[in-house]
């Protein structure tokens, strides 16, 4: 009898913190062993020339996900986690969201029946508040932290989904009192709504002017105020798609001042400007999101902070909206005004080959650093890790053989999410995934589907450490 089900042999190990030559032995769907020459094993991986990662990942997605507008997300749980596992990523973590007049419950149970069968990889689930009752504050929420929905998400922005200070800080009270971690959407409604108001009364409708009604001011105050808030009830918060240099500053000056504030941004702000949204006629809406990409020289700041660690994660915020679509970013016609374009692009299989090629190939981050930001962080961050975002005995055996030298231009028809274009169309990457396993099977072979709709389990999420308030 073989004393593994699977070896991986020969390739270059990568982590958070070490890179090493080694063999990785798998056995029941988890990492048994790590060395050399190790013994046999019913399926042998040749891993020679390339990196062995741990599973991507993304903890910021958005799959079947309700709206209120009419527009309907193009991906479900089945096209959305098979994209996501073609680009390297085995575990996500999409949004259970709650509409306004309903309960936090019943949209994670609608979650659910969204998610059953569907999923190729594993998932858990974060939420969001919109209409944070009595009931939810006092009841269904902490319940729900208790049963591993240890992350939720607050907006400050969006009529149908945004909350005032005071509901605010009264959640992350909450948090702080039950160990979850917040996450917040920073950017002023009430200022985009005037800004909104003003260009499109001067007749300025088109996807251009999405960036013009979102400038860094919007972003910068939010998330100053956020701190603020966060300070005074003492508990951490990660700032989600920060865009700009002037909020990377107001974090920057946060964790300066020990305040624990974590950030996230995304490929778009890496690799996207907003010149991207005056594309000729309406393309544009393509690359539409809130807050918008900015201009070029800012990306040179959102490096620095890859670099430097004011960035803890890199997602994809993946919303997958057809372009060509009544139901997507066409929601009006070829002639929908900026302020109705569904916001969001797609991104989740493409999220870990533009980091290594702009990021690791062209120097700006290490490899570590790479390992670091896609996949271990998010694991610590929201309660998954060791099992998920490492390459440890014991871990599940989530890995991805990555090839660092193979060269591929981005095209939407090689793709698998379920939308008819990528914002990245004709980028030039170095750095792909070859095989991807998710808790031991090999789901994808040198760009092959070889899993099943189904095989993803639910995860429960630990509260995390990091979500912890520093004691004096």
């Amino acid at each position: 009898m073989s004393q593994f089900d699977t070896i991986i042999r020969h390739g270059t190990v990568v982590t958070a913190s070490d890179t090493f030559v080694a063999d990785v032995g798998i056995k029941d769907g988890r990492i048994e062993a790590i060395g050399k020459s190790l013994g046999t094993a019913a399926q042998t991986l040749d891993a020679t020339g390339l990196l062995v990662l741990p599973g991507g990942v993304d903890a910021h997605c958005h799959l079947d996900q309700p709206t209120s507008d009419g527009s309907v997300c193009a991906d479900d749980f089945y096209s959305g986690t098979l994209s996501a596992a073609h680009g390297g990523t085995t575990t996500v973590i999409p949004f259970a969201c709650q509409q306004r007049g309903h309960t936090l419950t019943s949209a994670v149970d609608d979650y659910h029946r969204r998610a059953q069968d569907k999923a190729v990889i594993d998932y858990a689930f974060h939420l969001i508040v919109s209409d944070p009752t009595a009931q939810l504050i006092e009841h269904d929420l902490p319940m729900l932290i208790d049963k591993g929905y240890t992350s939720f998400k607050i907006y400050m922005t969006y009529d149908d989904m945004k909350l005032n200070d005071r509901q605010i800080v009264e959640l992350l009270a909450l948090a702080r009192h039950h160990g979850a971690m917040a996450m917040i959407h920073a950017e002023n409604s009430d200022l985009i709504a005037w800004l909104t108001e003003t260009l499109l009364a001067k007749g300025l409708w088109n996807p251009r002017y999405h960036a013009a009604s979102r400038p860094q001011v919007i972003e910068r105050e939010a998330t100053h105020r956020a701190i603020s808030i966060a300070e005074l009830a003492d508990v951490p918060i990660l700032i989600v798609h920060v865009s700009g240099g002037e909020a990377v500053e107001q974090i920057h000056w946060a964790q300066g001042r020990g305040l624990r504030i974590y950030a996230e941004t995304c490929p778009q702000y890496i690799a996207l400007t907003e010149d991207d949204l005056a594309r000729p006629g309406f393309e544009g809406a393509k690359c539409i999101c809130s807050p918008p990409p900015r201009h070029k020289d800012n990306q040179r700041l959102i490096w620095d902070g890859l670099a430097n660690g004011v960035f803890q994660i890199v997602s994809s915020d993946h919303a997958p909206f057809k372009y060509a679509s009544s139901t997507g970013k066409m929601l009006k016609g070829e002639q929908t005004p900026f302020n109705w374009v569904p916001n969001g692009m797609p991104g989740i299989e493409t999220r870990l080959p533009i980091l290594f090629s702009e990021g690791v190939v062209k120097g700006r981050i290490s490899l570590n650093r790479f390992v670091e930001l896609v996949s271990t962080n998010p694991a610590k961050m929201y309660g998954l890790h060791p099992r998920k975002g490492a390459v440890a005995v014991g871990s599940d055996a989530d890995l991805v053989l990555f090839d660092p030298r193979v060269k591929r231009v981005i095209r939407n028809a090689d793709l698998h999410h379920n939308v008819d274009y990528t914002p990245y169309e004709g980028l030039e990457v170095t750095g792909w995934p070859s095989t991807v396993l998710s808790r031991g099977q090999v789901v994808i072979d040198r760009g092959q589907f070889k899993g099943a709709a189904g095989q993803g389990q639910f995860l429960p999420c630990a509260r995390p450490d990091m979500a912890r308030p520093k004691v004096a």
